[in-house]
């Protein structure tokens, strides 16, 4: 994406955002609602029309994919998007169909897709392969979203808050999935408000507000979290608490072990969660955007 912006009358949900994703990564995109995430991702995959800038996903422009900008042979379009998966924010609903005939009618749009067995079993519903659609929970048909966006063996793999609904279980699964998809060559690009999944998944982050990317890193030195303060607390004799921030926790320790003659009650050192970067960031970028 180079200078990507989308507005909807006087609000703008896009704001000249720039970024690159190297093949095999896993990028996730952090935002708060509204911060202009899913319409930047439909944008990348062809769903929404920009009004400025440069997009490129296996080096075609996902506009000229379905009309809207520019023109495209129906082969172009189609060679595109068999390499292309997707799992939206919601998908279609297939009250009357079994999660099996689902995911087998959507293998059908591809040239090699995975087996749909396999992929239903991936995703935790094997024992749901003949069940209604409409008898599935929230998160069982969360599952079968992934299952669609994955069927077809897709080289980049856009995800929107795959795993809402999902118990902390059934999470980590899918974290598994994620992994393996990328290892076997999938490029990822992920929204999510799971901190927690953006930190064990993600090759790099980025924080959009209000419609600019305000960060890009790893997130272990996204906002500089690897030489932020270290926050050192331990427990008092009356039973409170005491805390120090420290550039030096090692050292900080040691006096502490001193003056408690060897074990220190209650020590604990922390640096900043990834929560707290992002939660600081998108607050200063919110504060920018109002000046």
């Amino acid at each position: 994406m180079r200078g990507l912006r989308k507005a909807y009358g006087d609000n703008v949900a896009v704001d000249g955002v720039d970024l690159v994703v190297a093949r095999g990564e896993i990028f996730a995109l952090l935002g708060p609602n509204g911060a202009g995430k899913t319409t930047t991702v439909e944008i990348l995959e062809g769903y929404r029309r920009r009004d400025a800038g440069e997009v490129s996903v296996l080096g075609v422009d996902p506009a000229v994919t379905n009309g809207k900008r520019g023109t495209a042979t129906s082969a172009v379009a189609k060679r595109w998007r068999e390499r292309v998966g997707i799992v939206l924010q919601g998908t279609g609903e297939f009250d009357e169909l079994t999660v099996g005939e689902v995911v087998r009618h959507f293998a059908r749009f591809y040239p090699a897709p995975d087996d749909p067995a396999a992929v239903i079993e991936r995703v935790g519903l094997s024992d749901k392969i003949g069940s209604r659609t409409h008898t599935l929970s929230g998160g069982q048909k969360r599952r079968l979203d992934v299952a669609l966006g994955i069927v077809g063996r897709p080289e980049v793999l856009f995800l929107d808050e795959p795993t809402t609904g999902f118990d902390p279980e059934a999470r980590r699964e899918f974290w598994s999935l994620i992994r393996d998809l990328q290892s076997g060559g999938a490029t990822i690009l992920l929204t999510t408000h799971y901190l927690e999944e953006a930190e064990a998944l993600a090759d790099r982050v980025g924080v959009i507000a209000r419609g600019r990317l305000i960060a890009v890193d790893t997130p272990r030195l996204l906002g500089h979290r690897d030489s932020a303060l270290a926050t050192v607390s331990w427990r008092t004799a009356e039973g409170g608490w005491e805390r120090v921030h420290s550039a030096t926790p090692t050292a900080a320790v040691a006096d502490l072990g001193k003056r408690f003659g060897g074990e220190v009650p209650g020590l604990t050192v922390t640096r900043p969660t990834l929560e707290d970067v992002y939660l600081e960031m998108i607050g200063a970028g919110a504060q920018e955007a109002h000046r």
